[in-house]
C-alpha cells in the first residue's frame, strides 16, 4: 500500500498545507483498524525552487514525526516507531509554468515508478498483507464495510478542507494587518498616555473594517467553516485589543479617584458634613467612571468593567476611611489639648492650697471640664455619622484622657510633696492670721504656732497620699494625725504605744483604709520617712524663732528682775535716806549720771552689744580711754573760750533736754563713732555741753547747750 501527497514548495512547514490534518486521521485509523505493515508515504513537492531537496526533505520528515508523536495511539502501539508503519519518501517536480518540458519528463518518470510499484525497490511496502487477485473483491468489500462502520473514516469533503485552509489563512492575514494598522497603533499609544475620548467608537470602526473584509473574502467558502473561523478571528482580535481597553479603564479609575479626593477636600474646607461630602463626591465620581466605561465600550464585544469598578469603590472607601481617621484623630488631639490646658494648671493650683476639700474640688472641676469637652466633641463628630459603639468608645477615651491628666498631675505633685510641706510650714509659721510677717517679741506661743504649722503641712501630706477621684471616704488623714502628730507633738510615750498597738505606717500599702493600689501615690512607709525628714529640715526655723524671741527680750528689758529690784530697795534704804539728808550727794550723783549718759551715747553701748557680749566688751574697753580723753579736751576748750552768763538752772535744763534727746536713738541704726562731736567745757560758773546735729539714717538730734 502506498500513500501519495502533493504539496507546493512554498507550503512546506504550514499546519494546514496539503492535507496535514488528513494525515493525522490516516495515522490514527491505520493503527486502530489495521495491523502494522509497511506503507510508503510519497510526498511530491510542486514548483521546486532553488532550495536543494536535501534541505526540504529533513523539514518534511520532522513534520511527519511530530504528527506521529502527537496522534493518540492504542496501548498496543503506544511505543511503536513511525518506521514500523511507513516508509517516508520525498520527490520534487519543477514549475510547470517556467519549465514545462522538464516538468512533463519528471511526471513521466514518477508514473513509471507507480507502474513498477511491486517490482523490487518499488513504491509498494513489505507486501506482508498482500491479497491474491481472486480475493480482491471480498477484501474490498470488507474494507468498505469497515469504513462505513467507523465514523473516523468518514473524511470531510474536499470543499470543506479547502474552506478550512483558506478561511484560516484569510483570518490570520486580517489579524496581522490589524496589528500593524496605523490608526490602531496611534490609538494604542494614546491610551498609554491617558484617557482617550471616543475610544470605543474608533476601535469598533477599526475592527469592523477587518471583520467585513474577512466576510467579503470568504463569502463563497463553506458557511459553517467560514463562521467558525470568523469567531476565531473575532476572539483573537478582541484578545489583542483587550489590554488597551483595560489600560483605558485604569486611567478612568485613577482619574475618578483623584477627582474624589479633590472634591472631598474642597467640600470639607467649606464646612460640609463629612458623611454628606463622602456621599456626594462618591456619586459624582462613579457617574463619571460609568460614562467613561460607556464611551470605551465596543459593539463587537460585551466587555465587563465590574471588576475595575469594584476596585475603584474599594479605593474610594479606603481613602475615605483614611481621611476619616485623620480628621477624628485631629479632633481628638484638639480636645485632649483643650482638656490638658483646662485641667493641668487649675489642678496644680488646687494642690498648692491643698486642704480637706481639695479632692472634692478636683472632682467637680474634672466633671465640669470633661462634660464640656464631651458635649463639644459629640457635636463635632455628629457629621461623620458613626455607629453608636464607635461614638461611645471615642467619648470614653476622651473621659479617660481627662482622668489621666489629673492623675498624672497628682503624681507629679506627689513627687514634690516635701517641698510643698516645707513651704506650707514656713507660710503658716512665719505669718499671722492676717498674713502679716510675725515679729518675735516674746509674747508669741511658739509651741502652739509650731503645732499649727505642722498640722497644716500634715494635712497637705494626707491630701497627696492617694488619688481620690472616685469620692470614696478613707481614714488616711486620721491615721496620719494619730500616728505622726500625736506621737511627736504631744507628750504621749511612743514606747508604751508600741507595746499596746501596732504601727499603722509600718506597711507598704493602704489596704486597711480601702484605697486601690493603682491610686496610691505615697505609701505609709514613705509618709513616715517624709515626716521624719520634714521635721528635721524645719527644726532650724523653730530654733531661729526661739532665738529671735530671746534676743528681743534681752534687747528691750534693761531692768533687773523684780526680785532684784525689791532686794535693792530693801538693802539700800539707809543709803537712800542718807542722800535725802545731804543734797550734795544727790548733786554729785546727778553729775555722775550726766557723765555716764554722755559716755553711753558717745560709745553707743547698745550697738556694741548687738554682735555679742564678748565682742561688745572688747569694743568698749578699746574705746573707753579715747572717749574720756576726748571729753576732757572738749571741756578744756569750752572752759577757755565759751563761757556764758546763763543761770545755772537754765543750763541744767538744757543739759537735761539734750541728754533726753540723746537717750532715744533710732532703734534700727547705731551712731557711728565718727558722726558724733561733742564739746564739754567747765568753768567756775558751771558746765557747758554742746553737740551738733547727728544724722542717723533720716533722724537728726538737735543741738543742746549746758552752761
Amino acid at each position: 500500500m502506498e500513500e501519495k501527497e502533493a504539496r507546493w514548495c512554498h507550503d512546506i512547514g504550514r499546519e494546514q498545507a496539503a492535507n496535514k490534518p488528513l494525515l493525522k486521521t490516516v495515522f490514527q485509523v491505520m493503527m486502530r483498524l489495521f495491523s502494522p505493515r509497511k506503507t510508503t508515504l510519497l510526498f511530491v513537492v510542486r514548483d521546486k525552487t532553488k532550495t536543494p531537496l536535501e534541505y526540504l526533505e529533513p523539514i518534511l520528515s520532522e513534520d511527519i514525526q511530530k504528527i506521529w508523536n502527537a496522534v493518540s495511539k492504542p496501548e498496543s502501539h503506544k511505543d511503536t516507531p513511525l518506521s514500523e508503519f511507513f516508509n517516508v519518501e520525498v520527490t520534487a517536480l519543477s514549475s510547470f509554468e517556467e519549465k514545462e518540458d522538464l516538468f512533463k519528463e519528471q511526471v513521466a518518470q514518477l508514473r513509471q515508478r507507480f507502474f513498477n510499484s511491486i517490482s523490487p525497490g518499488g513504491l509498494a511496502g513489505d507486501r506482508q498483507g498482500v491479497v491474491p487477485a481472486a480475493g480482491f473483491s471480498f477484501s474490498a468489500q470488507q474494507i468498505w464495510r469497515v469504513i462505513k462502520e467507523n465514523k473516523d473514516l468518514d473524511l470531510p469533503a474536499h470543499k470543506v478542507m479547502v474552506a478550512t485552509v483558506r478561511c484560516e489563512e484569510i483570518a490570520n492575514e486580517k489579524l496581522h494587518h490589524l496589528s500593524s494598522n496605523e490608526d490602531w497603533l496611534a490609538l494604542e499609544e494614546a491610551v498609554q498616555c491617558g484617557p482617550v475620548s471616543g475610544f470605543g467608537r474608533r476601535l469598533s470602526s477599526i475592527l469592523e473594517t477587518y471583520f467585513s473584509g474577512y466576510d467579503i473574502e470568504t463569502f463563497y467558502f463553506d458557511h459553517g467553516v467560514r463562521n467558525a473561523k470568523r469567531k476565531q478571528l473575532e476572539s483573537k482580535a478582541l484578545d489583542f485589543v483587550h489590554p488597551a481597553y483595560l489600560n483605558l479603564l485604569g486611567h478612568f479609575r485613577f482619574k475618578a479617584l483623584e477627582d474624589f479626593k479633590s472634591r472631598l477636600e474642597q467640600m470639607l474646607n467649606i464646612g460640609e458634613g463629612f458623611a454628606a461630602s463622602i456621599c456626594t463626591s462618591t456619586e459624582s465620581c462613579m457617574l463619571e467612571f460609568d460614562q467613561g466605561c460607556a464611551d470605551a465600550a465596543i459593539k463587537q464585544a460585551n466587555w465587563d468593567a465590574s471588576k475595575v469598578k469594584e476596585k475603584l469603590c474599594r479605593d474610594i472607601n479606603a481613602h475615605a476611611l483614611s481621611v476619616q481617621d485623620a480628621k477624628l484623630s485631629e479632633l481628638m488631639v484638639s480636645y485632649e489639648k483643650q482638656l490638658g490646658q483646662s485641667l493641668s494648671e487649675p489642678v496644680e493650683s488646687l494642690f498648692d492650697n491643698a486642704g480637706r476639700d481639695t479632692w472634692a474640688s478636683i472632682r467637680k472641676l474634672l466633671t465640669r471640664e470633661t462634660g464640656i469637652a464631651v458635649s463639644e466633641f459629640s457635636a463635632a463628630i455628629s457629621s461623620f455619622e458613626l455607629d453608636q459603639s464607635t461614638v461611645e468608645k471615642m467619648l470614653q477615651d476622651l473621659k479617660d484622657y481627662a482622668r489621666n491628666v489629673v492623675e498624672k498631675k497628682a503624681r507629679e505633685e506627689a513627687g514634690k510633696v516635701l517641698i510643698r510641706m516645707k513651704d506650707r510650714f514656713s507660710a503658716v509659721f512665719s505669718h499671722d492670721n492676717d498674713s502679716m510677717p510675725r515679729v518675735w517679741t516674746g509674747k508669741e506661743d511658739i509651741k502652739t504656732i509650731t503645732k499649727g504649722a505642722r498640722t497644716a503641712s500634715l494635712s497637705l501630706l494626707s491630701v497627696m497620699v492617694a488619688i481620690r477621684l472616685d469620692g470614696k471616704p478613707d481614714e488616711i488623714e486620721n491615721i496620719l494625725f494619730s500616728s505622726l502628730m500625736e506621737g511627736t507633738v504631744t507628750a504621749v510615750s511612743s514606747v508604751d504605744r508600741s507595746i499596746t498597738t501596732s504601727d499603722p505606717l509600718a506597711s507598704s500599702s493602704w489596704e486597711e483604709v480601702m484605697v486601690s493600689p493603682k491610686s496610691i501615690l505615697i505609701t505609709p512607709v514613705q509618709c513616715k520617712s517624709l515626716w521624719r525628714q520634714f521635721k528635721a529640715e524645719t527644726e532650724y526655723t523653730v530654733t531661729q524663732a526661739i532665738s529671735a524671741q530671746e534676743a528681743y527680750k534681752q534687747s528691750n528689758n534693761w531692768l533687773p528682775p523684780p526680785w532684784a529690784i525689791v532686794a535693792m530697795v530693801f538693802l539700800g534704804f539707809n543709803e537712800f535716806m542718807l542722800l535725802l539728808r545731804n543734797p550734795l550727794y544727790l548733786m554729785g550723783l546727778f553729775v555722775v549720771y550726766l557723765l555716764s549718759k554722755v559716755m553711753w551715747v558717745q560709745m553707743d553701748i547698745p550697738g556694741q552689744f548687738q554682735h555679742g557680749t564678748l565682742a561688745g566688751l572688747i569694743s568698749i574697753s578699746s574705746r573707753f580711754l579715747p572717749t574720756i580723753m576726748n571729753l576732757l579736751r572738749r571741756l578744756a576748750e569750752e572752759a577757755q573760750g565759751h563761757q556764758t552768763d546763763e543761770p545755772p538752772r537754765q543750763q541744767c535744763s538744757l543739759v537735761f533736754q539734750s541728754l533726753k534727746n540723746q537717750s532715744h536713738p533710732n532703734p534700727t541704726n547705731s551712731i557711728p563713732e565718727s558722726s558724733v562731736a561733742s564739746n564739754i567745757s567747765t568753768s567756775d560758773v558751771g558746765i557747758e555741753y554742746s553737740s551738733p546735729n547727728v544724722t542717723r539714717g533720716s533722724t537728726k538730734i538737735p543741738e543742746a547747750e549746758l552752761s
